[in-house]
């Protein structure tokens, strides 16, 4: 049976429909912005794979929001090594449950969050002179690190089966810098991660030339009368440099008609701006795949299905990723999105590439 230790930040990952980029020292400001928790229902979607097959985990956990609260919603009855001591958690901790793992002597910590998570999770094992494997569940707005499943579903079958492990980077950003539209990763530890299929692959920072695709999508829709949400990232951020506007190049803006309707958008902001007609205009993580779920949560599911996709990307980046990625965080919608997708590589010429 192996012993697994479940610890959740309960407040990652909600500055990503609100438009934050992140949740580090915003937290306040994102629930000004009416955002919701999104990590414990992530929590539960791991958890439902892992309780079909109770007589391979034994679930250790900490107190109340941080993972006892999903456990016990999932059917488990968890050991729960200790708890907060405030209502607000914070990254302390996360440190001190992990330390409590440690000395139960689980064989897995999974935990839910971001990089600034996976961060506490591994820096607290180094120091420790641990060597227990770590899996991340994604809760987070940056899911740079490759120490993450693809997935939440992902990661609960990953943490019954794995019988590897190798050694991985945890990477963070500065998310005032990312704020402004820099993205500067830094190593911060490296951890022992279970090898598999569905663990994710760090994000890749730029690579390879944009100029004629973004000069050709930005004719396009110049001559349509159709809204367009535009997305994140370098390859995007040429296409709205083509266009003329003053986008923000690590957020979500909308665009109809030679007009900016929103920048750096939440998600009620792209919602209110929407039209009778909807493109949204995303590109793949390099190195990840991943379209929807990973820096752009502020494309909720509502807004997805009311929309057209649009799928950029240079050749030598769809070489490198091989398969297209989902995540939203609705299964049903994930499974509609799945199949033969284009993507769009030149001014004329079209790629199919499958989303897994």
């Amino acid at each position: 049976m192996r012993r697994v230790g479940l610890v959740v930040n309960p407040i990652a990952g909600m500055g990503g429909r609100v438009g934050l980029k992140g949740t580090d020292n915003k937290v306040e400001e994102a629930r000004h912005r009416g955002a919701e928790p999104r990590s414990p229902d992530r929590a539960r979607e791991a958890l439902e794979h892992l309780k079909n097959q109770p007589e391979l985990v034994a679930l250790y956990t900490y107190g109340g929001a941080m993972g006892e609260d999903e456990s016990v919603a999932a059917g488990f009855s968890p050991t729960v090594v200790g708890a907060p001591e405030r209502e607000e958690t914070t990254a302390a901790d996360t440190r001190t449950a992990v330390r409590r793992f440690v000395e139960e002597g689980v064989d897995l910590i999974l935990f839910v969050g971001g990089d600034g998570t996976a961060v506490d999770v591994a820096e607290t094992l180094e120091a420790l002179d641990d060597e227990t494997p770590i899996l991340g569940i994604p809760g987070g707005v940056k899911v740079y690190s490759s120490v993450f499943a693809v997935t939440p579903r992902a990661a609960g079958r990953i943490a019954t089966a794995f019988d590897r492990t190798e050694v991985r980077e945890v990477n963070d950003i500065d998310e005032d810098a990312y704020r402004g539209g820099d993205v500067n990763t830094e190593l911060k530890a490296l951890a022992t991660v279970p090898v598999g299929d569905e663990v994710q692959s760090s994000k890749q920072i730029g690579g390879g030339t944009v100029e004629s695709l973004a000069a050709a999508v930005a004719a396009e829709i110049r001559e349509d009368d159709a809204t367009y949400v535009l997305g994140p990232g370098s390859t995007v951020d040429a296409v709205k440099t083509e266009l003329g506007i003053d986008g923000s190049p690590l957020g979500v803006d909308v665009w109809r008609d030679g007009n900016v309707l929103a920048r750096d958008a939440g998600e009620a902001a792209i919602v209110e701006a929407l039209g009778e007609r909807n493109v949204i205009v995303v590109s793949p993580i390099g190195g990840q795949g991943f379209i929807f779920g990973r820096g752009n949560d502020q494309i909720s599911p509502p807004i997805i299905r009311r929309s057209e996709i649009e799928v950029v990307a240079s050749k030598q980046k769809l070489s490198d990723i091989g398969v297209l990625r989902v995540d939203t965080g609705d299964p049903e919608l994930d499974e509609s999105l799945r199949g033969w997708q284009r993507v769009r590589v030149g001014k004329f010429e079209r790629q199919l590439l499958k989303v897994v």
